[in-house]
């Protein structure tokens, strides 16, 4: 369906790591840096290049641009809250078609950004698919909902991780799991609980991603399948909204 892709995705993926490093360089000269490893992630545009991917698929689809929101006008109604920001969002005719996010995590601090990023995007669907239920937006069709993690590839994501069971034990599946793992159970947990319609989860290394390298560990979290699975949802609903 789409031409390219594979290209398209290591532009994105080289895309990620050249901002950061921009954006770290940038304030390092302005002597204003940031704790940790937050110099290359607070000026933002870090993951632009997935959003302009996603968005030029769409495009593909005879989707005009006009119902392509990227860059402004992302807010939309809460349950728990007035409103949130999206990354990207498909509104056409009054209709939200589909609303994604862009999540990406590098070290060293995998263990606090981890449940940071778990219990954000949690919130956010419920907030989202509370606010449907209730008539915030659209009243027939069901929007899709995506969430897309680049994580980065490297020692202390890989490492087995140690939990903590004071009272009870933890989930199978999570005891001996590296922080890498623990993201890939979360997002495919995040499909088959259908928080979200699809998710996709990519790794990359820090240097080789310049390259645009980047690895994909699980079959069902492929950005392919996730793409075509956006597509699939527009072009099943775009003739009704003519």
């Amino acid at each position: 369906m789409f031409k390219d892709l594979e290209k398209q995705i290591q532009k994105a993926v080289a895309t990620y790591w050249r901002v950061r490093s921009t954006q770290s360089m940038k304030q390092k000269s302005t002597e204003r840096i940031d704790q940790g490893a937050r110099s290359a992630v607070t000026g933002g545009a870090h993951m632009d290049g997935f959003v302009d991917l996603i968005s030029h698929l769409i495009e593909q689809l005879d989707i005009p641009q006009s119902c392509i929101h990227r860059s402004s006008k992302l807010e939309l109604p809460g349950f728990f809250r007035p409103t949130k920001e999206w990354d990207l969002l498909v509104v056409k005719n009054g209709q939200l078609l589909a609303a994604m996010e862009f999540k990406s995590q590098v070290g060293p601090s995998f263990g606090n950004n981890f449940n940071n990023r778990t219990e954000e995007a949690m919130g956010s669907a419920v907030d989202l698919w509370t606010a449907y239920r209730e008539s915030a937006f659209n009243s027939t069709i069901k929007p899709w909902l995506g969430y897309l993690f680049l994580l980065e590839d490297c020692e202390g994501s890989n490492k087995p991780v140690k939990v903590q069971e004071p009272h009870f034990p933890v989930l199978t599946e999570f005891k001996g799991a590296s922080y890498a793992k623990r993201y890939e159970i979360f997002c495919r947990k995040l499909v088959r609980e259908r928080h979200y319609s699809n998710a996709a989860f990519l790794m990359s290394d820090a240097k080789k991603g310049l390259k645009g390298k980047y690895s994909q560990p699980a079959g069902d979290l492929t950005f392919e399948f996730f793409a075509h699975s956006l597509a699939g949802q527009l072009m099943s609903i775009k003739g009704s909204l003519k």
